[in-house]
């Protein structure tokens, strides 16, 4: 299946760079460029991407009022998010984790991670740089208020797997670690996501900084 893709940034550079490399894989189309956040919106409603590749900084509307737009509730078929940043955007991203991102990914990442955050988003999974996931949820950890309980108390596997996604990483990376299946993996996940009322696995993780979780304080 062919993974359709929006690139959203407001450098012609930076979209010509990822439209180069999307185009070298057989499995991902690039069917828009847009260069601001309304144009991005337009666009991803009229040609229904899988895969949108969100700068933040853009004019207009910035690509968190635009991640909103495209993910609110009642939305039929959003398309998956990936939010594209640098190292100083740290406050946008924290406001983006209860926007429906379905990933981080710093510019400067290079190809091969580039693809497998849009093939991530794509099969519903989520790719976060592990930079940006261990600097930013430790910032948010830090300054949150007392994270919500799970309707349901989570098993010890449960927990383990929350620890590993909270660290960014993939279902398979996951599945090697606890020895289970990338199957059991998303069973899990799924679990999880129900019994904490989240939307993603982003969404997982911050709720695991929040919580102390990841540090060992529970």
């Amino acid at each position: 299946m062919t993974i359709r893709v929006l690139i959203a940034d407001d450098q012609a550079m930076v979209r010509a760079g990822f439209a180069m490399i999307l185009a070298a894989e057989d499995d991902i189309d690039v069917v828009a460029e847009a260069a601001d956040g309304v144009y991005a919106v337009e666009l991803a409603e009229r040609h229904r991407p899988d895969v949108v590749l969100m700068d933040i900084r853009m004019p207009r509307m910035d690509g968190l009022e635009a991640l909103r737009r495209l993910t609110r509730p009642g939305t039929v078929n959003p398309p998956k998010v990936v939010v594209v940043t640098t190292f100083d955007d740290d406050e946008y991203v924290q406001r983006a984790l209860t926007e429906g991102a379905s990933g981080f990914l710093l510019k400067d990442s290079g190809p091969a991670l580039l693809v497998e955050a849009i093939r991530a988003a794509a099969s519903g999974e989520a790719l976060v740089s592990p930079a940006i996931t261990v600097r930013l949820l430790r910032q948010l950890n830090s300054t949150a208020a007392p994270s919500r309980k799970p309707h349901t108390a989570l098993s010890a596997r449960e927990s383990d797997l929350v620890r590993l996604v909270a660290r960014g990483l993939t279902n398979a990376e996951i599945a090697a670690e606890l020895t289970i299946s990338v199957g059991t993996v998303k069973t899990h996940l799924g679990n999880v996501q129900t019994k904490l009322s989240a939307r993603n696995r982003v969404e997982i993780a911050a709720w695991a900084w929040e919580s102390g979780l990841v540090d060992g304080q529970r």
